[in-house]
């Protein structure tokens, strides 16, 4: 048995890759730097982030998957609900 069972691993942080589409710049963001925005359709779900590079505030699409990438990897999400 091992002196450390029971003690929980320390978390890694979870890096994810992003790109900004004015400074072209290429960076890795913690879960903290995005915000993921879910809507009730594609057109309305996004994620969204600062460009550490130039400061631009850049919004892309989120299919499933990277909704899926997102929110398992701690990214604070927004449900937005229809006035409809």
């Amino acid at each position: 048995m091992s002196a450390l069972a029971g003690i929980p691993a320390p978390r890694v942080p979870i890096l994810f890759k992003a790109a900004c589409p004015d400074c072209r710049g290429r960076f890795e963001l913690a879960a903290g730097a995005l915000r993921l925005a879910i809507g009730a359709s594609r057109r309305t779900t996004f994620y969204s982030f600062t460009c550490p590079g130039c400061g631009a505030a850049v919004r892309k699409p989120a299919g499933e998957r990277i909704v899926e990438l997102l929110t398992g990897g701690g990214v604070r999400t927004l449900r937005l609900h229809s006035t409809v």
